[in-house]
């Protein structure tokens, strides 16, 4: 019990709500910075200003590009957040999971959008086809979160009362703080490759990819850490598929971030409608009486 409290007491410094308020503040203030850091880039490099005119880079080509940078530090407080949501419940998780991949495919767009071709017969672009693709997976990204959201609200509510509960949400909080050392010390990695292929290469290659990739790997493993905890303190058959079929989920938009073309948004769309099948059957049998609603 003592070591519940030392976990629980550790876990509620590190996230405590004033520390996350600033580090909101931090964070837009950055992303502030880093807009205009951006657009200044995108100057010089028209200009052809230092070593920037050898830069290639699709975010260097034209101003609508700087809204990738603000949107890419967003999606780190959301990350910070997910790691927050941890140890809430695997559903909580993998609607935290669902909204940053959504981020993240806003964040594409922003950088394709420029890039269009809209001479002659521009309806036979293969580029914009893929924005069209990726704008149309979009809306239905947003209504499959939609509905995950509705059946998560659909879940039994129950009291955090048993022992057996307090212990495994402690065990949550600790892979939490352990995850976040690692998201920290993983997310200065990828800053400084990212900065040293930009400086010495002249060149950021799968742009799309960077910390997220790894992100996602890591968030695998995570997730099944979790699920071979969650062995000692129950046996419901349901909650066990559940949980294994969001992971399913996850590995499937992991698998996104290597992929071209259609089939990336395809990979996300497909991981987010498996998850909500696995929602909707599981409700169905934890709720049988409300098996009628989405």
């Amino acid at each position: 019990m003592n070591n519940i409290a030392q976990v629980n007491r550790l876990f509620s410094i590190v996230f405590d709500p004033g520390i996350q308020k600033r580090f909101e503040r931090i964070m837009l203030i950055l992303a502030g910075v880093g807009f205009l850091a951006h657009l200044l880039l995108i100057v010089l490099k028209s200009n052809e200003v230092w070593f920037l005119a050898n830069v290639n880079s699709e975010l260097l080509n034209d101003p609508i590009t700087a809204i990738y940078t603000p949107f890419s530090l967003i999606l780190f407080y959301e990350v910070y957040l997910l790691v927050f949501y941890l140890p809430r419940s695997f559903t909580s998780c993998v609607s935290k999971q669902f909204e940053i991949i959504s981020l993240i495919v806003i964040r594409k767009i922003f950088k394709d959008i420029p890039l269009m071709d809209l001479e002659g017969d521009w309806y036979l672009s293969q580029h914009n086809l893929e924005l069209a693709v990726d704008l149309i997976g979009f809306l239905l990204l947003f209504l499959l979160i939609y509905w995950f959201s509705v059946g998560k609200r659909r879940l039994p509510k129950r009291a955090v009362e048993d022992p057996k509960l307090l212990n495994f949400i402690a065990s949550k909080k600790m892979v939490s703080l352990v995850l976040l050392v690692i998201l920290i010390v993983m997310s200065f990695y990828s800053l400084v490759n990212l900065i040293m292929d930009f400086y010495f290469n002249e060149v950021v290659n799968n742009v799309d990819g960077v910390f997220f990739n790894q992100f996602f790997t890591l968030l695998i493993l995570t997730d099944v850490v979790i699920l071979l905890i969650s062995f000692r303190y129950t046996e419901e058959y349901s909650k066990l598929i559940r949980n294994t079929g969001f992971i399913i989920a996850t590995i499937l938009i992991r698998l996104s971030f290597s992929a071209d073309g259609f089939l990336n948004i395809i990979l996300i769309l497909t991981g987010v409608s498996f998850a909500l099948l696995i929602l909707q059957i599981y409700n169905a049998m934890e709720n049988p009486k409300l098996d009628s609603t989405v």
